[in-house]
């Protein structure tokens, strides 16, 4: 059965999960998108019916996109991209309409089965009652409700010095219970500004240049059977050349080629990014990796998308990276090349295009100096569609990113330089959540512990 895009008749229900996805859908954040309301609704109800177990990747492309069964996932990435763009409606739905939900939606990274979580309203400050005027109080206080309505107390009889000690831990305790509600009131404003990268990579008043993939150089390379490095890709006269050696089926390839195409995670990292950096009082850049020039990597700071083949400005970084990406075109294998192994780590992780039926992905996820080191660049690559957004899924989850900087040592709001691998399996299946295979760290200079 397929999922419409009709709108969802109304429930008439007593569990508060189902009121719950009601308003959501009922919400100016999904009534205008049917495709998505399609989707929460066929994920929720499979887990509030008891089979969470039956929703998986190649399910949800059955039922809610209409594709055929046993269909190639690694290829289709239309349930990634979508569920994506689902749970960014939901924290969007939970951040306005839905701040004083008692029960949340949440669909963990690597996964498609949502979980009901309990969530209690963060209070705003405005909404309390001052307890004692306290004149000197180092914040930045709200209006209090006038005299005449708080009720009265009856004084009782007590000693001076009791008194003094009464009052004066009544106002520590104000102190600190407005303290902890400013803070919480503030947390997600403030906790993007205090994160360990975003905020080395976005910063106020300078803009971030985003650069995505150059989708049809993948294409090109695959059809001309040769590699374009970054000196050719700026000439630009390969594509002409080819195309007039080309003949039939080759040409008429060479020249879709010529196109400015982009991939959809692409699209949705930047999208993403874009507003992280409005978030934090700083701006986006998004510019085709073909208007881009080296200047520009000299100054500021940067995010990359893709690898070479795809977007050949990350060679500009290589020569000081350990991991680095590699297309065999004869044996039609994408290879994460380690150039200093360390013990137990392998020469490459291959990942096989056509044979490899498990669909092995794997992503790098770099953080570098600029070219001139007064500025940050961050690297997402990956040997596919899917590898790239492995990468994003890793760079973009703090429940796994945060964990990986304290390890390698991040400090006072800084983070050393590194470069770490991940790999995930059996994407054609359902998603299966990515695992750090290896990474190295730079703390000066240009070796790469």
């Amino acid at each position: 059965m397929i999922l419409t895009d009709q709108e969802p008749a109304k429930r008439i229900s007593t569990d508060p999960r189902r009121d719950l996805l009601d308003r959501i859908l009922a919400s100016s954040w999904f009534v205008k998108s049917g495709r998505l309301s399609s989707l929460l609704i066929y994920i929720c109800d499979l887990t509030l019916e008891g089979r969470g177990e039956q929703i998986s990747e190649q399910s949800i492309g059955q039922a809610v996109f209409g594709r055929q069964q046993n269909y190639d996932s690694a290829n289709d990435g239309i349930v990634r991209t979508q569920i994506s763009r689902l749970r960014q409606k939901l924290d969007a739905y939970f951040e306005a309409d839905g701040g004083g939900e008692t029960i949340r939606i949440v669909i963990p990274r690597g996964g498609y089965v949502p979980f009901f979580v309990p969530h209690l309203p963060v209070k705003k400050p405005e909404a309390m009652v001052n307890v004692m005027p306290l004149a000197s109080l180092p914040l930045e206080m709200p209006s209090s409700p006038s005299a005449s309505n708080v009720p009265s107390v009856p004084a009782q009889p007590h000693r001076r010095g009791s008194g003094q000690f009464a009052w004066g831990l009544a106002a520590l305790l104000a102190l600190a219970l407005l303290t902890v509600l400013v803070r919480d009131a503030r947390r997600r404003i403030t906790g993007a500004a205090a994160h360990p990268l975003w905020s080395q990579i976005f910063q106020p008043g300078n803009p971030t240049l985003i650069v995505p993939a150059d989708s049809p150089m993948v294409f090109w390379q695959s059809v001309a059977k040769q590699n374009v490095d970054l000196a050719d890709y700026l000439k630009g006269s390969f594509r002409d050349t080819a195309i007039e050696e080309a003949r039939g089926t080759e040409k008429t390839g060479l020249q879709f080629a010529q196109g400015r195409y982009t991939s959809i995670v692409d699209l949705e990292t930047a999208s993403w990014l874009s507003q992280l950096a409005v978030r934090l009082n700083s701006a986006a850049q998004i510019r085709y990796a073909r208007d881009v020039r080296p200047n520009d990597f000299k100054e500021g700071n940067a995010v990359l998308i893709g690898t070479t083949e795809a977007n050949p400005w990350v060679s500009l970084f290589e020569k000081d990276m350990n991991f680095v990406f590699h297309m065999d075109r004869e044996r039609h294998v994408f290879s994460v090349w380690n150039k200093v192994p360390q013990s137990g780590e392998p020469a490459a992780w291959d990942s096989s295009s056509g044979s490899d039926r498990e669909h092995r992905v794997y992503c790098v996820v770099a953080y570098r100096p600029n070219l001139s080191g007064n500025g940050k660049v961050l690297i997402l690559e990956g040997t596919s569609m899917a590898g790239t957004e492995c990468a994003w899924d890793f760079a973009s989850d703090d429940s796994r990113l945060l964990p990986f900087l304290q390890k390698i040592g991040s400090r006072y709001g800084s983070i050393p330089y590194f470069e770490v691998v991940l790999g995930t399996n059996n994407m054609s299946g359902s998603a299966v959540r990515s695992t750090i295979l290896a990474w190295r760290v730079q703390e000066t200079g240009n070796h790469t512990n």
